[in-house]
C-alpha cells in the first residue's frame, strides 16, 4: 500500500460527535464493517495522526486517515439504484411543503399515502423524498412516521445532524403534537386522560394493536371535547404523550367512541350515515419542536377536503378548534399520583410519630452542672427510726394516705354521632 494511495478525509458539522463506525456507514456506506475492524487492528485507521477503533468519537474538523478501499468483486451484488422522479411527482410532493428553512421541511401529508414503503406499498413518503433535497446537500430524513390514512403534519430532516436532533426530542417527548379527530358518541369526560397499555395483538402479525393490561407498553393520550354534535358525534383535540402504534386510534376505541372511518378499530360502528366520508377522520393538525439552531418550528396543517367538509355538514365551526387553550398543564399520570401518594402517606407518619413523642411527658429539668434535678412531686427517702438496719424503716413509715377523687357531677348524655337530633 503506498501513501498515495490513502484517502484523507475532514469531519464535517453534520458528523461532529458521532462514532467512527457510524461515520463510515454515512460517508463510505460501501465499506465493510470487517474492514473497518481490521484497519483499527493494524493500525491504519487513524484520527489526526493516532490510532482510532470503530467506537471512537469524532470531532468538527478532525482528520480521518482511511486505507485504500477494498477492490470491487465481481459476484458481489450490485447496489440498487435510486428511481429518478418525475416531474408530476415532483410538483406532487412540493405542494405539500408547509414550512421550509435550512434544516427542516414539514409537510401536510393527504391522507391515502403511506409515510414508507412495505408490501404492495409502491408509492410512499419515503419515496418521495428526492424531490424535497432543493438546494440542500443530502437527501432529506424522515424523522416520525404517521399512519397511511392519518393526515396531516409532518417533520422531515434535511441534514444528518437536524435528524439526529429532532430524534433525540421525539424519544425524550418533548416534541408537542396535536391531533384532531371525530369520533362516534360523545365522552362523558370533556377533558380527560386515557392510560392503557399497548401491545401487538395475536395473530395479526403485528398490523394490528390492543389494549394489553399485562404485556402492553405504557401509553397515555390526552383529550378535550371541541364541540358535539348531539349524542351522536363529537369534535376532539388529541394530545399523544407516548408514541405507541395506532395509540390515538386503540385508546379511543377502548372507551367506546371510535374515530369515524376507523374500521379496523371500529368496526361497522365507526362509520356514521348520511353524507358523512367513509374516510378516517384524523389529522395531525399542529406539531410544535425544538429548532437545531435555537427557536421553534410550529406549524399548522389545514384540514383535508373531507375533514373539512364533514364539519360543515355537522355545523362545527373550524375557529373552535384554533381558539383550545392548548398550553394549560396536562393532569398528572398514574405513576405520579402514585408518588405523591407515597410523599403523602410520609409525611403524616412522621406528623404522628412527633405527637407520640409529645405525648411522652416533659422530660427532667436540668441544673447548672447537666445533672437532672429531682421535681416536685418525686417522693422524699423515708427517715430511719428505732433499731434495725440502716437505711431500713418500719413498712408504711413516711406514707400519706391516697386521696380520694372527687365524685363527678352528672351532666345531660351525649347524643350518639349517628343519631338523629
Amino acid at each position: 500500500m503506498s501513501e498515495q494511495d490513502v484517502r484523507t478525509f475532514k469531519v464535517g458539522a453534520d458528523d461532529d460527535g458521532i462514532r467512527l463506525d457510524r461515520w463510515f456507514k454515512r460517508n463510505l456506506p460501501d465499506t465493510s464493517f470487517t474492514s473497518v475492524a481490521m484497519w483499527a487492528r493494524t493500525g491504519q485507521l487513524r484520527i489526526d495522526g493516532a490510532r482510532a477503533t470503530p467506537g471512537d468519537r469524532v470531532a468538527l474538523g478532525q482528520f480521518i486517515r482511511v486505507p485504500p478501499a477494498d477492490p470491487v468483486r465481481e459476484d458481489a451484488p450490485k447496489k440498487k439504484e435510486r428511481v429518478e422522479l418525475s416531474d408530476e411527482q415532483n410538483t406532487y410532493v412540493r405542494e405539500m411543503v408547509i414550512h421550509r428553512d435550512a434544516q427542516a421541511i414539514v409537510i401536510n401529508k393527504p391522507p391515502g399515502l403511506a409515510t414508507q414503503g412495505g408490501t404492495k406499498t409502491t408509492e410512499h413518503v419515503d419515496g418521495l423524498l428526492d424531490g424535497l433535497e432543493f438546494d440542500g446537500e443530502s437527501r432529506p430524513k424522515l424523522v416520525h412516521r404517521l399512519d397511511k390514512d392519518t393526515s396531516g403534519a409532518l417533520l422531515i430532516a434535511r441534514t444528518t445532524r437536524a435528524a439526529a436532533f429532532f430524534a433525540k426530542t421525539f424519544s425524550s417527548r418533548t416534541a408537542r403534537k396535536t391531533y384532531w379527530a371525530l369520533v362516534v358518541g360523545v365522552p362523558s369526560i370533556e377533558d380527560g386522560t386515557i392510560e392503557l397499555p399497548i401491545a401487538k395483538q395475536p395473530g395479526s402479525g403485528g398490523e394490528k394493536m390492543h389494549v394489553d393490561e399485562k404485556e402492553g407498553s405504557p401509553a397515555r393520550t390526552r383529550y378535550r371535547v371541541i364541540e358535539m354534535a348531539g349524542t351522536t358525534t363529537a369534535w376532539l383535540e388529541l394530545i399523544p404523550y407516548t408514541g405507541r402504534t395506532h395509540q390515538l386510534r386503540v385508546h379511543l376505541a377502548a372507551i367506546g367512541h371510535p374515530i369515524v372511518g376507523d374500521g379496523k378499530y371500529g368496526g361497522q360502528a365507526a362509520f356514521l350515515t348520511g353524507n358523512i366520508s367513509r374516510k378516517m377522520h384524523l389529522h395531525s393538525r399542529r406539531i410544535r419542536v425544538d429548532h437545531p439552531d435555537g427557536g421553534e418550528i410550529d406549524v399548522s396543517a389545514e384540514l383535508p377536503a373531507h375533514f373539512a367538509e364533514s364539519l360543515k355538514q355537522l355545523g362545527f365551526d373550524e375557529m373552535l378548534g384554533n381558539m383550545m387553550p392548548l398550553e394549560t398543564p396536562p393532569p398528572p399520570s398514574k405513576a405520579v399520583k402514585k408518588q405523591q401518594a407515597k410523599q403523602h402517606a410520609k409525611t403524616v407518619r412522621k406528623e404522628r410519630k412527633g405527637e407520640r413523642r409529645n405525648r411522652g411527658g416533659e422530660p427532667a429539668a436540668r441544673t447548672g452542672t447537666g445533672k437532672p434535678t429531682k421535681s416536685a412531686s418525686t417522693k422524699s427517702a423515708p427517715a430511719r427510726s428505732g433499731p434495725g438496719k440502716p437505711g431500713s424503716a418500719k413498712p408504711g413509715a413516711g406514707k400519706s394516705a391516697p386521696k380520694k377523687p372527687a365524685p363527678k357531677k352528672p351532666g345531660p348524655k351525649k347524643a350518639a354521632p349517628w343519631t338523629k337530633t
